[in-house]
């Protein structure tokens, strides 16, 4: 038996243990250099993977669906457990015991069966029950129905996974069927087990999950009509009528045609087996996510897309860990690709600024600040103050310039910038720096141009 399991793996320790193969990518650092970015998994969970060195010895030694023997370094990283692979190699089947690397039903597959034969037993209508007898009694497709999983991913993705759901929704008809007097319990129990019988044949489940030839062309919906079809053939006094509701039942049990199904589900039993269907998956497919989650901190799992939400651990949060974890203060200078932009500096954000002055001030104040906010020049050293209110239109005064007696300007009250002072620096107060000459450049010059021009004349 393989050890340790995914589950049990701890961080910042080098484990020895080996894995199946999820999914491999060859990709290149900055350097130039290949590494491989791994998914590997046992029966218990998925964890990642990178090896950054030695690429070279290892990465035509095996592939997707291989078994590896791994030694590397349990890591967190973004809150989740990583392994940093230092050697490895691929593992011949017969190292492995294949119930070690495959997730499966807690519950014994037998019993399972023995169970659902004894649903079947008990139909009433033995036209209904004649048909599902014909399909479980072929000896490849009760093979097939006692370990194949009822999804690659989203829902019981497990061996055993589809005939677990199956007595799942045999347990939810029974117990709704009664209390709406219109339902057809045979019927519905007849679309329960046969709503997903082709998956035996969509999904691939002998080392791996995948969808086989026959699953990517035509899809569960249309290969189990084509079985469905193919045992009645056997059944030539089987009402046409009921028939045309199984197969109905069967095309419309997703509910929604974005969803796959050709048909929206048109009479009760139809709708009553989407409704139980969708809920049991969703509920499964929820257990799953918190139970199998990887995040180290919070009480939230990570993002799932097909319940289009995270979902709460609700052990730790009512066992009081319900702040998220904090994140690493970010070091002045460093860069951060996942922090967003600082807004509490007056800079704009240009990348060549030396240095951000300071902001001072009281909350609830006029929103007067010590400090101007700097124009994001590279390389400016500092931006003086700027005094004075903004011109009243039509006064004579340009936007932003000093209302006070003794601003530079002509005798029409167009002002004028100051003199730079030596080096290149801003002007003195009083004067605008988008209107300090630098120079170097004339780019002030053509926008005071620009803005003198578009001041209304005085008219005297």
């Amino acid at each position: 038996m393989k050890s340790p399991y995914v589950n049990e793996l701890e961080a910042n320790k080098i484990v020895t243990t080996s894995f199946l193969v999820h999914s491999k990518e060859v990709r290149q650092k900055k350097s130039g250099e290949l590494y491989l970015s791994l998914l590997l998994g046992d029966r218990t969970g998925e964890l990642d993977a990178k090896m950054w060195d030695n690429v070279a010895e290892v990465i035509d030694s095996f592939e997707r669906d291989d078994f590896v023997k791994v030694k590397g370094l349990i890591q967190v990283f973004h809150n989740r457990p990583q392994l940093t692979i230092h050697k490895m190699r691929r593992m011949d089947d017969s190292e492995i015991q294949f119930g070690d690397y495959f997730p499966s039903s807690r519950r014994d597959p037998e019993e399972m069966w023995t169970e659902l034969r004894a649903i079947v037993a008990g139909m009433g209508n033995r036209h209904l029950k004649g048909l599902v007898e014909a399909l479980l009694d072929d000896e490849d497709i009760g093979r097939r129905y006692r370990i194949a999983p009822a999804a690659k991913q989203i829902h019981h993705a497990f061996l055993g996974g589809l005939i677990e759901h199956v007595l799942s929704l045999c347990a939810l008809a029974r117990m709704t069927a009664p209390h709406y007097r219109n339902i057809d319990l045979d019927l519905l129990l007849a679309g329960v087990i046969l709503h997903d019988v082709g998956k035996i044949h969509e999904l691939n489940y002998e080392r791996g999950f995948s969808y086989s030839n026959e699953g990517q062309l035509l899809g569960h919906i249309n290969i189990g009509l084509r079985m469905v079809g193919e045992k009645l053939r056997g059944l030539p006094d089987f009402p046409p009528a009921l028939r045309s509701l199984v197969e109905h039942m069967i095309l419309s049990h997703h509910g929604q045609l974005e969803f796959g199904s050709p048909k929206l589900p048109q009479f009760p039993e139809a709708l009553l087996l989407h409704y139980l269907d969708d809920m049991d998956s969703k509920m499964e497919c929820m257990r799953a996510l918190i139970e199998n989650d990887r995040q180290v901190e919070g009480c939230f799992t990570t993002y799932h897309p097909a319940l289009e939400r995270p979902a709460l651990k609700k052990e730790r949060f009512l066992n009081g860990e319900a702040e998220p974890p904090r994140a690493r203060p970010v070091v002045q200078g460093e860069p951060s690709a996942s922090s967003p932009p600082d807004r509490t500096s007056g800079t704009a954000g240009n990348s060549g600024a030396t240095e951000t002055p300071e902001i001072s001030g009281t909350a609830g104040s006029s929103g007067t600040l010590d400090t101007a906010p700097t124009l994001g020049n590279a390389g400016a050293a500092e931006t003086p103050e700027i005094s004075g209110t903004v011109g009243t239109p039509g006064d004579g005064r340009a936007p932003g310039m000093s209302g006070s007696t003794g601003t530079p300007g002509t005798t029409d009250g167009t002002p004028v910038a100051a003199a730079p002072s030596e080096g290149g620096a801003p002007a003195a107060k009083g004067a605008h720096p988008l209107f300090a000459a630098k120079p170097d450049s004339h780019f002030a010059d053509k926008l005071k141009q620009a803005l003198q021009s578009s001041i209304p004349k005085q008219e005297s």
